[in-house]
This record gives C-alpha cells, sequence and structure tokens, in this order.
C-alpha cells in the first residue's frame, strides 16, 4: 500500500515546469536547447525595487511578518486598486502570499467543499483544475475556440452554471493565449453572473500592465460594482515588474474570504518572505516609469512572433491582446510524421518532437485544455525568437 495520499491521485505534475525541466536536462548534455516554455521576463528586476529590498536587509526587517502582509504592503495594494482599477478596499479586505498561485490555492482551500463546482475557460493556466481538485471541488472545463478569440461567452457561461456552481474563474489577459477581454465582453459576462447571486468570481489579473495596441485593460468588480461582494480580485508583481523569483501576489476581496484564506496559510507557510514584501512596496508605490517601455518590448515580439510563426506551414497564429504568449493552432499538422521519423498524432508528440529535433521548448495545448495547439512564451529576446521561430519553420516543412 501506498503511503502517499490518494489526493494526490487527482492531480499531475505542472506540464510547463516538466517541460521546462526536459530542456533544462538537454541543454546540460550540450545541446542547443532555446527555451519557450516557462512564463518569466527575461529582464532585471528594477533597480529601486531591489534598493529596496536591500535596505530591508541592511535595516534589519527580516523577522516574521503578519501572516497575510505587513501594513505598508497592504495600503500600498489598497493604492493601486484605486488608481488601476477604481476598487476601494480596506487592508482587512487584503490577503498578501508567496506568490498569485498561492493566493489561489489559498482562496480554494478556505471555500471549497466536497462537490463544488468551479468553472474554468480552456485554454486555461496549467493550475487551475489541479488545484481544484485539491480543494476537494469540480472543475467545469467550458472550451472557448480560435475563432472566437479563445474567450469564453455569455451563452457558455449561463449554460455552464449549475445550482454546485461555487466560483467563476476568470483570467484576462489570459495565459497561455493572451486573449483579453474587452469592456463589452467582460459586461456581457458580468449580466450573466448577476443573474445567479450564489457564484462567487475570482479573476486573475496578474498580466494587467502587458496589454497591447489599443486595448484597455479592465477587471470584473469595476465593469459591474454589484459584483464587488463575491469577487476575488488577484493580482501579483511577478509579471508587470520582473519579479517572479521574489514571490509576492496578493488578492483584495470580501473580507470573510480574506479571513479564511488568512487561516489557511497560518497553517502552511505563514508570513511571505519579509525582504520580498518591502520590495513589493516600493514596487507599487515607486515610479511606473519602466512598464510602458517594457510593454512596447513585448509588443515588438508578440508581432514578431506572430508573424514568423503564420509563416510556418500548418501553423495558424492570432495576434493576443496581451501577456506574453501566443497560443498557435496545429491542426494541419495532425497526422504527418517529422522528418526525424516521428508521426504528430496529437499536440503534444509536435512539441516533443520539436523539442527533440529542433531544440525548441513549448508546451503542448492539451495542457491548457484545448487542442491542437501549442504555447510560446515570447519573454526572451529578439535574437533568441527569430532564431526559435526560424528552427519552428523549417520542422514544419519537414513534416509530411
Amino acid at each position: 500500500m501506498s503511503v502517499l495520499s490518494t489526493t494526490l491521485s487527482r492531480v499531475k505534475p505542472s506540464p510547463t515546469m516538466t517541460m521546462t525541466a526536459i530542456a533544462q536536462d538537454l541543454k546540460a548534455q550540450g545541446r542547443d536547447i532555446i527555451g519557450l516554455s516557462a512564463g518569466e521576463p527575461d529582464f532585471d528586476t528594477p533597480q529601486n525595487i531591489k534598493d529596496a529590498g536591500i535596505r530591508a536587509i541592511t535595516e534589519g526587517k527580516t523577522r516574521y511578518t503578519a501572516v497575510d502582509g505587513i501594513p505598508e504592503l497592504k495600503q500600498a495594494i489598497c493604492a493601486k486598486f484605486k488608481r488601476d482599477n477604481d476598487l476601494t478596499y480596506t487592508v482587512d479586505q487584503i490577503s498578501v502570499a508567496s506568490g498569485g498561485k498561492q493566493v489561489l490555492y489559498n482562496a480554494f482551500m478556505a471555500t471549497l467543499n466536497a462537490g463544488d463546482e468551479v468553472i474554468i475557460p480552456a485554454p486555461y493556466w496549467v493550475s487551475y483544475p489541479d488545484m481544484v481538485l485539491l480543494g476537494g471541488g469540480a472543475p467545469v472545463v467550458v472550451e472557448t475556440s480560435m475563432d472566437n478569440g479563445f474567450k469564453i461567452t455569455a451563452e457558455q457561461l449561463e449554460n455552464a452554471i449549475t445550482p454546485k456552481t461555487k466560483w467563476f474563474l476568470f483570467n484576462s489577459p489570459s495565459n497561455p493565449s493572451g486573449a483579453g477581454y474587452t469592456w463589452d465582453e467582460l459586461k456581457a459576462l458580468t449580466d450573466v453572473l448577476m443573474r445567479h447571486p450564489h457564484v462567487y468570481v475570482m479573476t486573475d489579473d496578474m498580466y494587467e500592465h502587458l496589454v497591447f495596441d489599443d486595448f484597455e485593460f479592465c477587471t470584473p468588480a469595476q465593469v459591474e460594482p454589484e459584483l464587488y461582494d463575491r469577487t476575488l480580485t488577484v493580482n501579483g508583481v511577478s509579471k508587470a515588474y520582473a519579479m517572479t523569483g521574489w514571490r509576492i501576489g496578493y488578492a483584495g476581496g470580501p473580507e470573510e474570504i480574506i479571513k479564511g484564506m488568512r487561516k489557511v496559510q497560518s497553517q502552511s507557510t505563514s508570513n511571505p518572505c519579509t525582504i520580498s514584501q518591502w520590495a513589493a512596496v516600493e514596487a507599487l508605490n515607486g515610479t511606473q516609469d519602466y512598464i510602458d517601455p517594457n510593454k512596447a518590448l513585448f509588443q515588438k515580439r508578440r508581432d514578431l512572433v506572430v508573424a514568423m510563426l503564420n509563416d510556418a506551414d500548418g501553423i495558424t497564429c492570432p495576434t493576443p491582446e496581451g501577456a506574453f504568449y501566443v497560443y498557435p493552432d496545429i491542426s494541419a499538422c495532425i497526422g504527418k510524421t517529422s522528418a526525424g521519423g516521428k508521426t504528430i498524432t496529437n499536440d503534444e508528440d509536435f512539441a516533443i518532437a520539436l523539442l527533440e529535433e529542433t531544440g525548441v521548448a513549448v508546451v503542448f495545448g492539451a495542457a491548457f485544455g484545448l487542442s491542437p495547439n501549442f504555447r510560446v512564451s515570447y519573454a526572451t529576446s529578439e535574437s533568441e525568437l527569430t532564431d526559435a521561430c526560424t528552427r519552428i519553420q523549417t520542422f514544419c516543412a519537414g513534416l509530411k
């Protein structure tokens, strides 16, 4: 009999981390590998934020803090929500954790009972369904399509809601598709939610500041203020401020849910890293001048990748509104055989053959709940992206 919990049989390891680990192993063997699987900005944390972290160390701010964040950071988060989203929260409505992933996990652990349903549009971030399963809930996956921009429609949402629905989990701009919902598109969804007062909204806004062209970001409780009391607005400093390793995520929401999340965190990690919290205070309160230049850089990379992938045989790549991912369709590649003799029966075969034969690491679409696709993270240099996309073009040209 296994010593492991039966709960683990319901979940799987993160496929993005798995593909990254395979790529790193091949690189360690001397292979020329270009990793496009990890969602991490390739530029450094801004100097003012690093200085704030160093200052926290030299000033001795290295001890335990309140379980879910120092007052100064909670106040900075309240100011951010008001400044950027026109949402008013008090410090008692704020939770800070070791990354956005822990915030989401805490929320599910604090609220889900056996059989509670969570509506998740696909493609989705790989951890969403598994966190729901760990909490004893049931993921209800609603597939979108490239034809509707990888966005769930009001009709689909309406049809997915049942008396057992606890949460609608919403992510815009999306990981993995980069799809962003306009105000009108989001209003159509919130109109549905207003008809179902038992459904709460968990919105993952991690890519809020990474939107392109004329797209304007909005969040559910901003679009429909009457949803305020049943919306958990989740965000963090990882992407916009290049602070992935600092591990600070946060949420604003109903005080009852925040208290529950605090209880969960008190019995798991306790407080987030103290030094990182002080750095996050500076990130939110300090200059925001580097966000627009970084966004422009990402947009240039997006345009490069979209153009080159659309020039590859058998690939159709839509132009996303935000984040730093594209999610191309490879329907025309399925059933073919690679130059290395690999039969492409699904998008996982495609990703593995691509990695083995060209050294380009991507994540297959099945990991995100929608196939046949793959995800490219363009959070790397233009030269590497050009090289990687050229290899992908060559690989696709060799499919017979």
